[in-house]
């Protein structure tokens, strides 16, 4: 209260120290400094909370991150790692009218550059009328000669588009780049929104937010319909995991109920691309890609490439496949193309740009490079051909008359040089956006990524998108990989919007379908996460007998302990350290292969997977050997039996699932089998038996079992021959007898496939077995025949 009872505005503490830099567009403030309208419910929201509950809300926002396991790969020189995803929880804001003229201007662009590359792919008019220099199409890398004349089945080359746009100093828009090659983001820009919703969700209600969901089913719908009379399989193809955007392919392919696949999961056969399924194969219709054209087929395109598909030309060019976007598409991205889009949009479309780009001079025109030349101060020059945006500055670029390498001569001489390789551009001022940075709301510079996408009815843009915000107040460095952040874009409307979701009613009666087919791949590697997961759990049982035991012991040789050291030795788990390297390494093996199969694992499953590896680095450091360390893998059993109640309760019981539960038993016949051949033999240690059965995690079931003191027989029988026990033998191939006979037949046979043949020949084996016949070359023969089970499964299914 004020003397005179009034109370003093709260709204404006969070604009106490917000100055945006003169002569800069602003987000937030209007040039002659007062709010826009579209922002005051957010600074009325920000000053009605004080700085302990607004960082609580933006850690409710950083821990659904953490949580659904977002992250981006950054890269050091030749190394790469993986890192949270740096979300700037303040939204850029944007009222929708603003951004109806944008939505506009973007789809009149996207139109523009479909016909653009229908031109350059087709009869060339415009290179044939001088309209577009011959060279800056032959001389560009993303120009692919295969592809000339090969007419997309669809009729179209380009179905998903992304725009860099920034607001220049006067207020209006500029498209700053385009995306025409596999542009990425969409799948951020909704794990953006699902975070922004868990900080400001009752505003979120309140402000007429456009929701994303309706842009993301008209699109799915699109592709659906492509599939054609043939109604083949529609899939995301991803260079893999160690890709920078990998999570958005996963978490896309998982969002629209697609196939994500990686090129080894493809094969070009009679001009079809097929993917290779664990039914064999199957027809792909159609497929978004997302790796770069040239190495998506090693056969025509780049020989050297690891990541494409010998062939992939040849389905295009029989119109077996729809492919979006087409290759070759990123021969639009040059940055020289920007200086003739203005005249291509007049003679292809016979209409002035909507949307202006950023002002751009190619360089190999006497007139332009002249131009260039005078205006150094206020130029970004670089490579024509090159993609980066204007304000990506690195050492191949000049910045205001200077390179960052001062090394390199006069910037005159290089582009009187060099001119027809090089393109000067308008040096960006990047408008600004509120930010918090250190607890105080501050201007920091940004460009949006907008999305378009083609449907039946033509190109919609999402309403929104993301800002790439830049942590200082340097333009260059909005990067991720230069410690920029991102932001959700909020699209608001004065009045009630619709809420669509994802899922619409369908026409006709309700029909109730089922996963579709499982790629080899992913079948492979759900397998072996099954497989590592339990013999981590195995070896973490057996670290933990050997440990309990040296505690107990107090350093006094003993026998039955030195047998499980040798036991241990004998696995390639060396004992120095309380965690072995090889045991942290099952959990590391563990998560790569959960990585290569993101889009069909849960989120809770992959955190429970992450936490888990984490937590068994962290205590490998900070436990010492003994009852600690016994302890510690206590821990680390109980985060693995968690893990695997979590997926076995919550993950759909279709063929990723089997192949899943039949490694885990698969490796737990393997691993008792062997253990038992060792501990049960005739020259065993004194205690040997009771190891076993700690191990088998079986005593107390032994002592309610059995009236008799433990001896081989009661152990062998209890974890080799009884049906009843979930750790023994048996129990393991009736698991494996069961989900395998679930399994799709080659032919759709009846009779029992090799897989199935071996594995009725164990459990048969074992159903008439005793414990006496089972000595330890016998339980030897009996691993060996449960690997050789294994082997079969992979050249079945995964071959």
């Amino acid at each position: 209260m004020g003397e005179t009872g009034a109370v003093t505005p709260a709204r404006k503490a969070p604009l106490d120290h917000y100055l945006p830099p003169k002569g800069v567009a602003d987000e937030l403030l209007r040039p002659d400094g007062t709010l826009r309208p579209v922002w005051k419910p957010m600074i009325d929201h920000l000053a009605g909370r004080n700085p302990d509950q607004v960082n609580q809300d933006f850690a409710r926002g950083d821990l659904y991150l953490q949580d659904a396991g977002v992250y981006y790969r950054q890269y050091t020189g030749d190394e790469s790692a993986l890192r949270d995803w740096p979300l700037s929880h303040i939204p850029v804001i944007i009222g929708e009218t603003e951004w109806s003229k944008l939505a506009e201007g973007i789809a009149q662009r996207a139109e523009l550059l479909e016909r653009t590359m229908a031109d350059l792919y087709g009869p060339a008019t415009l290179v044939k009328r001088g309209i577009l220099p011959p060279q800056l199409v032959a001389r560009n890398p993303e120009w692919l000669r295969p592809m000339v004349g090969i007419k997309p089945r669809s009729d179209h080359y380009l179905y998903f588009l992304a725009f860099e746009i920034g607001r220049s100093p006067d207020g209006s828009w500029l498209v700053l780049g385009d995306r025409t090659q596999a542009p990425s983001g969409a799948g951020f820009a909704l794990e953006n929104r699902m975070a922004t919703l868990r900080v400001f969700n009752d505003l979120y209600q309140e402000t007429n937010v456009h929701r994303l969901a309706a842009f993301f089913r008209t699109f799915r719908d699109r592709l659906t319909q492509l599939r054609g009379p043939e109604q083949g399989q529609v899939a995301i193809l991803t260079p893999g995991q160690n890709t920078d955007t990998y999570f958005e392919h996963a978490y896309i392919a998982r969002y629209l109920g697609f196939l994500l696949l990686e090129s080894e999961d493809l094969v070009s056969v009679d001009g079809k691309l097929m993917v290779r399924t664990i039914s064999g194969l199957e027809p792909v219709s159609v497929l978004w890609r997302r790796l770069d054209s040239r190495f998506a087929d090693p056969l025509e395109l780049d020989e050297s490439s690891a990541l494409g598909t010998p062939g992939m030309v040849g389905t295009l060019r029989s119109g077996a496949v729809t492919m979006l976007n087409c290759l070759g598409s990123g021969v639009l991205e040059a940055r020289a193309l920007m200086a003739f889009m203005p005249r291509i949009s007049e003679a292809l479309m016979g209409e002035r740009l909507k949307l202006p780009n950023i002002a751009t001079w190619w360089c190999g025109q006497a007139s332009e490079r002249a131009y260039v030349g005078e205006n150094l101060e206020r130029m970004m020059i670089g490579p024509a051909l090159s993609t980066q945006l204007p304000f990506e500055i690195d050492s191949s670029t000049a910045l205001g008359g200077r390179f960052r390498d001062n090394a390199r001569g006069p910037v005159r001489d290089w582009l009187d040089k060099n001119g027809g390789a090089l393109v000067g551009q308008q040096a960006v001022t990047l408008s600004t956006t509120p930010a918090m940075i250190d607890g105080k709301l501050m201007p920091r510079p940004m460009v949006v990524r907008v999305f378009a996408a083609r449907t039946k009815d033509g190109w919609t843009v999402m309403p929104g998108g993301y800002a790439r915000i830049g942590r200082t107040e340097d333009p260059t460095a909005l990067a991720m990989q230069s410690g920029g952040s991102v932001a959700d874009v909020w699209v608001v409307s004065d009045a009630p919007v619709s809420t669509e979701t994802l899922s619409g009613q369908q026409p006709g009666p309700f029909i109730r379908r089922m996963p579709g087919r499982l790629p080899a791949r992913a079948a492979d590697n759900l397998f072996w996460l099954g497989r590592y997961v339990e013999r981590a759990d195995f070896t973490a049982r057996t670290l933990r007998a050997y440990h309990l035991r040296l505690e107990d012991n107090g350093g006094t040789p003993m026998p039955v302990f030195d047998q499980l050291g040798r036991y241990l030795e004998g696995r390639g788990l060396y004992l120095a350290e309380p965690l072995p390297d090889l045991f942290l390494n099952l959990l590391e093996r563990a998560r790569g292969c959960a990585s290569k199969v993101r889009d069909r694992f849960s989120d809770d499953g992959w955190y429970a997977l992450d936490e888990l590896e984490g937590a068994a680095r962290d205590l490998a450091g900070a436990v010492d050997h003994g009852d600690a360390t016994g302890r510690a893998l206590s821990q680390l059993l109980r985060k693995l039996a968690g893990f695997a109640g979590l997926v076995n309760d919550n993950m759909f019981r279709f063929s990723g699932w089997r192949f899943m539960s039949m490694g885990r038993a698969l490796e737990r016949g393997v691993q008792i089998s062997d253990l038992l051949a060792v501990f049960s033999a005739s020259g065993a240690a004194q205690g040997s038996l009771d190891a076993a059965l700690e191990i088998g995690d079986s005593v107390m079931t032994h002592r309610r079992r059995y009236s008799v003191e433990t001896n081989r027989n009661t152990v062998v029988d209890l974890l080799a021959l009884d049906p009843e026990n979930p750790r023994s033998v048996i129990y393991q191939a009736g698991v494996l007898l069961d989900q395998q006979a679930k399994l799709p037949r080659p032919g759709k046979s009846s009779q029992l496939t090799e897989v199935g043949r071996r594995i009725l020949r164990v459990h048969t084996d074992l159903s008439v077995a005793t414990p006496e016949v089972l000595d330890s070359a016998a339980l030897a023969k009996l691993a060996d025949d449960l690997q050789a089970v294994s082997d079969a499964i992979h050249t079945q299914y995964m071959g």
